[in-house]
């Protein structure tokens, strides 16, 4: 149901929001632990290495289709707030048509680059044939994933983050169920995961799709609707690309960090690092709800050109990320070890101490996401995407700092710091920035005012 976040105290909306797309998050994560726990518990080390090596790559192209999907939904919230419906369903249109576009181009690209890819990452030979099987599935099903989380985003620009949550929850069944099957009656192995991963994803995008059709007439198009005009592919392309390249601008740091634990040639780390990155994006699915709840509210609210509630909302979700981030910090630096074993033996205590390792030292940096993350989001939503863009950058750059100076010195140790200094260096230049653009827009940032 669509909803409307310009009237009413701004963090109980934004919390409303926030807390089925966090269920959501936590479903789809608990999904991904499921996944990595049956591939590690059923098939061993290498096979669990083998679905991890390529998932900086995974990020990349997966997080380009959430930014580019979160673009689209900027210009139509910020319609729907000023209540303007014919403009809102000419963008819906143009964010379908060139989702289209994307799909093609990226399902193209992707599988035939899929070996080059793993080459790139120096994916150990021992486990390259698992990975490949693991990663060409997932890109040929990347129009699937296009689909849900662009009908996700339309459904949440309107205020409507209940509906994505329901239609998840059922594919996140499904594809543990699917898991089950595929690995161990069919013996599909790190194929058989990708395959089920796949297949919920469509269901999810079809229901989303049904559900809008059927149930939800103001994001109906018709044919009045489907016209292609510049003006529309430019308003969604200056959106949807940046921040579909603010994903993949911070993947590719993700993706040299990944080399270089891929070239500590050994495969204690990589199976380490697969289970610590499970957890880790497990803890950071709060970041990303509250931050999605702040980037709609101030979309909303600067459509209706209510200004002073975007400063409350700012800086209320991100009190609320910091004192989460708090928390989960200290969750994962005296709990670390004992969360690895749902993934990894008892027995693999090489791999463990590297698991528990990697987690401790995130621990202690862990709140600084709820600022990099309400800042960036914040920024996108007043429109400001370019901006959020060199954050991304800043991440990318001091990762690859890391890799490629501290990795080669201090091996595995310097792993364990590299997404730190990324999210500090970014939070040193978005957190101003989205004050910055809080004055463009008119919006007063002095703290005596947001009370």
């Amino acid at each position: 149901m669509a909803k409307k976040m310009t009237e009413g105290r701004p963090l109980p909306l934004i919390m409303g929001f926030a807390v089925p797309l966090l269920i959501g998050n936590v479903l789809q994560q608990t999904y991904n632990i499921i996944d990595a726990a049956i591939v590690g518990r059923a098939l061993g080390a290498n096979a669990l290495a083998s679905v991890g090596a390529s998932s900086s790559v995974q990020f990349l192209v997966l997080g380009f289709c959430i930014g580019l999907a979160c673009g689209f939904g900027v210009p139509i919230a910020k319609s729907f707030g000023a209540g303007d419906m014919a403009q809102m369903r000419s963008h819906i249109f143009h964010s379908m048509f060139l989702t289209g576009v994307f799909a093609v181009i990226l399902t193209a690209v992707c599988a035939l680059l899929c070996p080059q890819i793993l080459h790139l990452l120096s994916t150990p030979d021992e486990i390259y044939q698992g990975a490949y099987n693991y990663l060409i599935i997932l890109f040929l099903g990347i129009p699937f994933s296009l689909l849900y989380n662009l009908m996700s985003s339309i459904l949440r620009s309107v205020g409507d983050s209940r509906t994505p949550f329901i239609f998840l929850a059922i594919s996140t069944v499904l594809n543990i169920i699917l898991d089950l099957v595929c690995i161990l009656v069919f013996h599909w192995g790190c194929a058989g995961a990708a395959a089920a991963t796949i297949t919920a994803q469509a269901v999810s995008g079809i229901l989303c799709c049904i559900y809008i059709w059927t149930k939800v007439p103001v994001l109906r198009i018709s044919g009045k609707d489907c016209h292609v005009q510049s003006r529309g592919v430019r308003i969604m392309c200056t959106m949807g690309v940046p921040m579909g390249l603010q994903y993949s601008i911070t993947a590719i740091g993700s993706m040299v960090m990944q080399y270089a634990n891929n070239s500590l040639d050994s495969v204690v780390y990589v199976s380490a690092f697969t289970a610590a990155l499970r957890l880790k994006q497990f803890f950071m699915c709060p970041f990303d709800a509250i931050a999605t709840g702040v980037s709609v509210f101030c979309s909303q609210n600067l459509g209706a050109g209510k200004k002073k509630r975007i400063v409350k909302g700012l800086f209320q979700g991100m009190a609320v990320a910091v004192g989460y981030g708090l928390c989960a910090g200290i969750l994962l630096i005296f709990f670390g070890r004992d969360l690895c074993r749902i993934f990894i033996s008892s027995r693999e205590n090489k791999v463990l101490d590297a698991a528990a390792m990697y987690l401790f030292c995130q621990g202690f940096f862990f709140w600084s996401l709820g600022i990099l993350n309400v800042s960036r989001m914040t920024t996108q939503g007043l429109g400001y995407s370019g901006r959020a863009v060199f954050s991304g950058v800043t991440e990318m750059v001091a990762r690859i700092v890391v890799s490629l100076i501290f990795v080669p010195i201090y091996g595995y140790a310097a792993i364990c710091f590299g997404d730190q200094t990324a999210w500090v260096s970014a939070c040193i230049f978005i957190f101003p920035t989205c004050l910055i653009c809080l004055k463009k827009v008119g919006a007063n940032f002095r703290f005596r005012k947001v009370a």
